[in-house]
């Protein structure tokens, strides 16, 4: 079994990242700022939320978490848009009411939509990015493969389909309408599952030799798990993601990335 070990080139663009961090600080004076709006309180929902907080303050971008109601939300997110000290803007997902989720997203001004949920956003959103950052640092090639996603989610099934197919890769998606997802997984040389079902993903379901990335996150006797079943990790045939450290610490890595090419637009415009 081969790792992708997602941590490790975490820590490879997390230091390329603390330089250009220093100079927009240090030669264009200014300091990327990062705000966080969380409506609900959860462990797993503090859990990311802190994370984001640690890298940003790893990397010295300033990270402003707002706890909020979700009936003033609207106004917050108009006030963050309004704010130049701003560069970026997230609303920590799920949300109160999930409802709402499109309308909320679609408030954050696009040139601040470091998460790229909105419609009119310009950003590669972070997870997706993050699984292209996996698979290319591990030179995992994708043109001429068969892609397979599993689940069409909002952070990262969706995001992912329109990246890959917009780059002309053949991949498919395929969500809880389908029933046994044996038959088409098996003829998939590269699987990526999000959909938060824990042992969703059998052994029997994988092809030899398939590249695995399970992007899945639920909660399981207290403990975070994937999609992926144990027999999964039993073979040694496959690349795949670890239990932990797979997706999840590059997910963060490209969230920041996105919020400094947003304070670096901010910089370039100061020399105009």
């Amino acid at each position: 079994m081969r790792i992708l070990d997602g941590a490790e080139l975490a820590g490879f663009i997390k230091a390329r990242q603390i330089t250009q961090v220093r100079a927009l600080r240090q030669a264009w004076q200014v300091s990327p700022k990062l705000a966080i709006i969380q409506t609900i309180n959860e462990p797993v929902v503090d859990m990311y939320v802190g994370l984001k907080q640690a890298y940003g303050e790893d990397i010295l971008i300033d990270v402003d978490v707002h706890k909020v109601e979700q009936r003033a939300v609207r106004d917050l997110i108009k006030q963050l848009n309004e704010d130049e000290l701003v560069h970026g803007i997230i609303v920590q997902l799920p949300l109160a009411d999930p409802s709402q989720t499109d309308e909320v997203v679609n408030l954050i001004a696009p040139e601040k939509d470091v998460d790229g949920l909105g419609t009119d956003a310009t950003m590669t959103p972070a997870t997706a990015l993050a699984i292209e950052w996996l698979l290319a640092g591990y030179n995992v090639t994708l043109k001429g493969r068969q892609l397979a996603i599993v689940g069409n989610g909002r952070l990262v099934g969706a995001p992912l389909y329109k990246l890959w197919s917009g780059m002309g890769l053949d991949v498919r998606v395929y969500d809880d309408t389908v029933g046994d997802l044996t038959r088409p997984l098996r003829s998939a040389e590269v699987v990526v599952t999000a959909t938060g079902v824990p042992g969703l993903i059998r052994s029997a379901m994988l092809r030899p030799g398939a590249v695995v990335v399970d992007a899945g996150t639920s909660t399981e006797n207290g403990k975070i798990v994937g999609d992926t079943a144990a027999d999964v990790r039993e073979r040694d045939d496959l690349i795949i993601t670890p239990i932990r450290g797979g997706v999840g610490p590059l997910t963060v890595t490209a969230l920041f990335d996105n919020v400094i090419q947003a304070a670096r637009i901010v910089a370039d415009a100061k020399q105009l």
